[in-house]
């Protein structure tokens, strides 16, 4: 969707404090939008949609605390970099169908 918008105008906020029992999640994310539209649709007591601009193409969403998470990664060492690099190689299923293909 077109807005007009730079990408650096295209933010996500995520707001709650201690007291309240719930999350705004504003965002223009288009796959964060998708994911928590079908969330709040499946599951309408814990999350909603509570607004949405169609010209800026942001929504807005409150979700219970709790079920709205924050997951930590580690940076990957180098070894497990290499790792991944050479499974990668070994399985590498693009060139497998590239076979089957030519047979």
């Amino acid at each position: 969707m077109k807005t007009g918008l730079k990408k650096i105008q295209k933010t996500t906020i995520i707001e709650f404090n201690e007291k309240d029992p719930r999350i705004t999640v504003t965002t223009h994310n288009t796959d964060l939008k998708k994911r928590l539209a079908a969330y709040a649709e499946q599951h309408p007591d814990v999350c909603r949609q509570t607004d949405a601009d169609p010209e800026t193409g942001c929504m807005e969403f409150d979700i219970e605390k709790g079920r709205f998470c924050f997951r930590l990664t580690a940076p990957y060492s180098e070894e497990r970099r290499e790792a991944a690099r050479q499974f990668a190689r070994e399985h590498n299923s693009a060139e497998k169908i590239n076979q089957l293909n030519k047979q």
